[in-house]
């Protein structure tokens, strides 16, 4: 794959760089801040973005608001958000335009190479990939809203794993469920949610949205 490193850390952003070329893709640009982040998506046009969140001059959210400024000028463009923090509004805000293709990982992550580099991958292919943590601390501090009241501890337990960036089989899996069993509660979360029959990646992508707006 071509991608584009965004970190002003010099030992991670060099560290992804050579983790990245020994994996045999390409990084076509690192960078250290956030303008120079969206020069580099804008004339490379990556098949991914890493993208720290919190960037020179104030180090707050300058990445994250980069990465959608990215999207918003280049739609869809796949983005992989590391964060030292869980910041669940940010992946909320990524998530906003329901194309996909959006990851959220703590940077300790980067650390176990085989889960970097499979949710960088899932990314790519427009997959949404949140960090586990992410989803605990959604589970724990945000179960308000009707329509997720409406769903059963199954089909939470299902949209958290969904929230993951799990495929059906992996969830079927990790559950022990068959995959007509998941397909069948994933119908259920769709209909509860209200979202009508689209393609079934973008309606993905807006129940997990629900989930983190609630």
């Amino acid at each position: 794959m071509r991608i584009v490193v965004a970190d002003d850390a010099v030992l991670l952003r060099e560290g992804l760089v050579r983790l990245l070329a020994e994996e045999g893709h390409r990084v076509v640009a690192a960078v250290g801040d956030a303008p120079a982040l969206v020069d580099a998506v804008l004339l490379h046009r990556p098949d991914v973005s890493v993208v720290d969140v919190r960037m020179p001059p104030t180090h707050t959210d300058e990445g994250l608001r980069a990465a959608i400024d990215v999207r918003a000028r280049l739609p869809g463009s796949p983005v992989l958000v590391l964060s030292q923090y869980v910041e669940t509004s940010y992946a909320a805000d990524l998530l906003a335009d329901g194309s996909g293709g959006v990851g959220y990982l703590l940077k300790d992550r980067v650390g176990r190479v085989g889960e970097f580099l499979d949710a960088l991958e899932r990314v790519a292919g427009g997959a949404t990939v949140l960090d586990p943590q992410v989803v605990v601390r959604l589970l724990d501090g945000q179960r308000g809203g009707r329509a997720l009241a409406s769903l059963t501890p199954r089909e939470r337990e299902l949209l958290a794993l969904m929230a993951e960036g799990h495929s059906n089989t992996a969830i079927a899996r990790r559950l022990v469920l068959s995959a007509s069993a998941v397909e069948k509660h994933i119908g259920n979360i769709f209909a509860k949610l209200g979202l009508p029959p689209d393609d079934a990646q973008h309606r993905r992508v807006l129940a997990v949205l629900a989930y983190l707006r609630a």
